[in-house]
């Protein structure tokens, strides 16, 4: 294993501890905020997640001006930790075994596009702020 390969490892390493804290702390807050009746702050978090990893994607990989281990620990470190796939199938999944069909439904239909619609939505501002860069 070289020296740039351990480095990788540490940095998503760092990352994931940064992602998996911030989620923690925004869920706890979304609990307190909203109640347990409806997994608000994990719909939050993956939302926010898949509009942050689509405007880092877009902004980064085409600018070159991140350092790919950095970039990797953003991406699969940070957001990697900080979105909950595992917690939205257990939520939905616990949504439907407790009857609430309306809810479960709900949260798929807009766990799914809307992450989606917030990864075309963080690449298309990438963009944008690219093209005003351009202008300046």
């Amino acid at each position: 294993m070289t020296w740039g390969v351990i480095m990788v490892y540490f940095y998503v390493g760092l990352g994931g501890v940064a992602g998996s804290l911030l989620r923690f702390f925004l869920s706890v807050i979304a609990v307190d905020l909203w109640g347990r009746e409806f997994p608000i702050g994990t719909l939050v978090i993956n939302l926010s997640g898949s509009f942050l990893l689509g405007w880092l994607t877009s902004h980064f990989i085409s600018s070159k001006k991140l350092h790919p281990y950095l970039f990797t620990a953003l991406t699969s470190g940070v957001i990697g930790s900080y979105t909950t796939f595992s917690t939205f199938c257990y939520e939905t999944v616990h949504l439907f075994e407790s009857g609430e069909y309306i809810f479960g439904f709900f949260y798929l239909f807009v766990s799914l596009y809307g992450g989606l619609f917030f990864v075309k939505a963080g690449m298309k501002l990438s963009k944008q702020v690219k093209k005003s860069r351009r202008v300046l």
